[in-house]
Order: C-alpha cells, then sequence, then structure tokens
C-alpha cells in the first residue's frame, strides 16, 4: 500500500483541528503520515497537537521557527515527507472517510501524476463531529482535466483535494510568496508537462469563510496572480495581461479566482 504524506499547517486553528486531524487518522487508506506544522500558533493548537501525537503514532507534528505564513509551513513539511504521494490539508477543512483509498485508484489508473477531486461546500460553524454534515446545496465540480494552458487562467484545484505523485514528480516545495502558493505549485508541476486529472466524486469538506474574511475577497488576490505569472512563471508583459485578463473574468462569472 503507497504511504500518503498528509500536509497541514496550523496557526491558531485550535477550534477546528481536531476534526480535520480526525479526518485524516480514520481514513479508509491507514497508511498516512500526518505532518503538521504549527506556525506559531498562541492558542494552544501545538498543544493539541502533541496531545494527538501521544495517542497515534502517524501524527509528527512540528513547530516553525518562526512565523512564515502557510506557504512556508506546507514546505517544512514537504521537506519531511517520506510517502509516495503528497497530498493537502488545511487545518479548518476535512475530508471524507474514504478520500485517499477512492483517489489513490483513481491515480493509479490515469497517467497525471497531480489529481484532484470535487468538494462539498459546508457551514463555518460545522463541528465535524458527525458525518450528518449540511454542504449548502453546493459541490465545487472538479474538472475532468486541466493543463498549463486552463489553470493560468484559473485554479481550477481545490487544495484540500490535490494530491501529487512523489514518485514521479520528486518533492515539489511551494513558492515563497504570501498568497496563491498552491496555486503556484500547480502551476510549475503542469509547466513541466504533466496535466492534472480531476476525480468528479466529493471527496472533502471545504468550510465556506464568512464574508469579509481573507478567503473571501478573492479580487484582492490579482496581484499574487501578476507576481506568479511575471516572477515564478516568467511569462512575457502581454501574456501575463491576457492571463490576469482571464482570472478576473472567471472572477467575476463565478465569485472566485
Amino acid at each position: 500500500m503507497p504511504l500518503v504524506s498528509v500536509v497541514m499547517p496550523v496557526y491558531n486553528s485550535a477550534a477546528t483541528l481536531g476534526a480535520s486531524v480526525r479526518s485524516v487518522l480514520t481514513q479508509t487508506h491507514g497508511d498516512v503520515e500526518l505532518l503538521v506544522t504549527d506556525d506559531m500558533s498562541s492558542d494552544g493548537s501545538m498543544d493539541l497537537l502533541m496531545d494527538f501525537a501521544r495517542q497515534d503514532e502517524r501524527v509528527r507534528p512540528q513547530a516553525a521557527p518562526e512565523r512564515g505564513g502557510a506557504g512556508k509551513a506546507r514546505n517544512l513539511a514537504m521537506e519531511r515527507a517520506k510517502g509516495d504521494y503528497v497530498a493537502f490539508l488545511d487545518s479548518d477543512d476535512m475530508w471524507l472517510p474514504e478520500k485517499l483509498e477512492r483517489q489513490l485508484a483513481f491515480a493509479a489508473q490515469g497517467k497525471a501524476p497531480l489529481t484532484f477531486t470535487s468538494y462539498f461546500k459546508i457551514d463555518a460553524d460545522y463541528t465535524g463531529e458527525s458525518t450528518d454534515f449540511v454542504p449548502n446545496g453546493r459541490v465545487i465540480a472538479a474538472r475532468e482535466h486541466v493543463d498549463y494552458r486552463a489553470m493560468l487562467r484559473r485554479d481550477y484545484i481545490g487544495a484540500l483535494t490535490a494530491m501529487y505523485d512523489r514518485t514521479v514528480l520528486g518533492t515539489r516545495l511551494m513558492p515563497t510568496m504570501p498568497k496563491r502558493q498552491d496555486y503556484g505549485l500547480w502551476l510549475s508541476i503542469m509547466r513541466d508537462g504533466h496535466d492534472a486529472r480531476g476525480l468528479t466524486e466529493p471527496l472533502a469538506l471545504y468550510r465556506a469563510h464568512r464574508a469579509g474574511s481573507l478567503s473571501s475577497n478573492k479580487l484582492s488576490l490579482v496581484k499574487y496572480n501578476w507576481a506568479l505569472y511575471r516572477e515564478y512563471e516568467h511569462l512575457s508583459v502581454p501574456r501575463s495581461t491576457q492571463a490576469l485578463a482571464g482570472a478576473v473574468w472567471q472572477s467575476l462569472r463565478n465569485g472566485r479566482i
């Protein structure tokens, strides 16, 4: 059975962290290592992680040496990865129990080293204590296939569903920028000639942020898209402008970038 390294950044997530960790530990595919980086939390998140680690050796917490943000926290976790696959889950989101089992089978059937799935959008105050959740009547559907050109216009991959094949790609880290690091990682993989395949079955739960939060204000991320195009993808100004125009149009039409 392949070992899956699950990467989870944590910052002041004590209220939701338990549900996220349990959703990993109760996977029907149990060969996992949960690599958690605590980004200098002040709310007891690290104490909670240590409790989990004492109960289950698959939980491997690490304290970041300094506050660096989610991207650096994920990279610190990935640098410790031993798995055949690397998967991502934030500390306020959750997986359904068969997520890894189904996605691993899907990845084995396809030819893409990067896979992702559909996911449910759930209420922000969902506790995770039962499987009787209400997904706001909305499923964020995964495309069956995404290539580099399509991804320049829009990030079609929900980070909480993404998984890459480390035996094919090696350990791939995220760009060191304040935001959009996950998008940058997907682009770098595709730039190297790899496409991504999407499993249309919803297998994860995304906690919907309230209006006015960082995640809900998607248009504010436009400047980070531009930085990705120019500084990391090294696109020309005309091509970057074209990609950004496409991203803004998608944002206006779908309410997200």
